[in-house]
């Protein structure tokens, strides 16, 4: 039968060697995974940076301060004395006495909402739900009953063995805050417009007011400490099992073994992580190839008709203002001998009903839309082709780094070229109007 002291440490050291896979995993991910903009937010998952606005702002509890998300919590310090008894190996009853504190949580709430990335292009809607969040801490505050606070944001009755002490401390997402998030973007459901949140297929949905760099450089400590912790605790075990051994080949080789195979298994965590990764941006490349040519054919659909309906106004207000020049004309005309004043009448007519009929004739408002959309368009693309370029970059570059070239020749992973448009849907769409 195993004894109950291996199977911790197998299971402690299991923990152990996931938490730092994972670890890097996650560092992985948030490496390779290019910094989209607002504007060239496109179905899937993105990385995004920006301020945190909002159009109707909350206010934190304890704080008071603007914001966009915002937690917080009370505890209140206990300590009581604990007696225990318990008969010794003599037979004798002893008595014990001994004190025991802790913080107990006696309220605690927050509030979120909807809320909107700005950066330099636009805005993206977030919705935090079950998001992963890192907020600022924006209140942190211990007092005694005697402060106003105690009982002012706190609950009017306290617990058992209390010792009048409680500590107030608050989270949130300040309004205007700058925030780096990452999760998996999809289509708003009152609009034709992208929105952050939750999904369960997504690897990670999170919300932070910490930068990208101090997300990654965790993942490595943690990936490093995580793994030579669980090669050292197995080491360790081995040494506390044959501690009593004379043969000093037992006394080193036991402890090294384990070692050794924890530290094999590492690898080939490391190996498997590494190369689901690369897999996972090749795949992320074919991703932004198919979001160029989204992008490329809305252009070749989209441009000529817009164009179509500008001409067909313009036609129009041309035709139309030269009937109005051309009724102008006749009214000035006097009335010829046996006709009296029944031309000039007509034409009054004529022109009232034109006048009545187009109200409104500028077709000015169309060709500024045009010129939007047409700016618009190929803002799309290159987003489009500078999201395609931030991961051939990334992809190829890791192909190229050591140890990770050895994986990619086992796996044989081909570079990927850069993209280039040939189709003629891809070609530029040229604008000519009509004379």
């Amino acid at each position: 039968m195993i004894p109950l002291f291996v199977i911790a440490v197998i299971l402690v050291v299991g923990l152990l060697l996931r938490g730092s896979i994972s670890s890097l995993k996650r560092r992985r991910l948030l490496e390779d995974l290019p910094t989209s903009k607002t504007a060239g937010v496109f179905i899937g998952f993105v990385e995004l940076k920006g301020t945190a606005e909002s159009e109707s702002p909350l206010v934190s509890f304890l704080a008071e301060k603007r914001c966009v998300w915002y937690s917080w919590d009370v505890q209140e310090h206990w300590s009581r004395t604990v007696t225990e008894t318990h008969t010794g190996k003599d037979g004798k009853t002893h008595t014990r006495t001994r004190t025991e504190s802790g913080w107990t949580t006696v309220a605690s709430g927050g509030d979120r909402g909807l809320f909107y990335l700005q950066d330099d292009l636009g805005a993206v809607r977030i919705n935090p739900h079950k998001a992963e969040i890192h907020a600022q801490n924006v209140f942190s505050r211990t007092c005694s009953e005697h402060d106003p606070l105690y009982y002012g944001k706190g609950p009017a009755s306290g617990i058992m063995n209390s010792t009048g002490s409680r500590s107030f401390t608050e989270q949130a997402i300040l309004l205007h805050q700058p925030l780096y998030i990452v999760g998996q973007s999809r289509e708003r459901s009152d609009c034709v417009a992208a929105e952050i949140a939750y999904d369960r297929s997504a690897p990670i949905f999170m919300i932070s007011v910490s930068t990208e760099e101090s997300h990654r450089n965790w993942g490595l400590w943690k990936f490093w400490l995580l793994g030579l912790l669980a090669v050292l605790i197995p080491s360790v075990a081995g040494i506390a099992m044959v501690r009593h051994e004379s043969d000093p080949l037992t006394v080193t080789g036991v402890p090294a073994a384990l070692g050794g195979t924890v530290l094999l298994l590492w690898g080939i965590g490391w190996f498997w992580m590494v190369y689901n990764s690369l897999t996972g941006l090749k795949n992320r490349v074919k991703m932004a190839t198919a979001n160029m040519d989204v992008e490329f054919k809305r252009r070749f659909d989209l441009i000529p008709q817009i164009l179509g309906v500008v001409e067909g106004m313009q036609k129009q207000e041309r035709e139309v203002q030269e009937t109005v020049a051309r009724l102008r004309h006749q009214s000035g005309i006097k009335a010829v001998p046996n006709t009296g004043a029944s031309v000039v009448q007509g034409c009054a007519n004529r022109l009232a009903v034109l006048a009545e009929s187009y109200p409104e004739l500028k077709s000015n408002e169309l060709f500024m839309a045009l010129h939007r959309n047409l700016t618009e368009t190929e803002q799309r693309i290159a987003l489009a082709r500078h999201y395609y370029n931030d991961v051939i970059e990334t992809y190829n570059n890791r192909r190229e780094r050591f140890p990770e070239n050895l994986i990619v020749s086992v796996a044989g992973m081909p570079p990927i070229p850069l993209f280039l448009a040939e189709d003629f849907e891809r070609a530029p769409v040229d604008v000519q109007f009509a004379e």
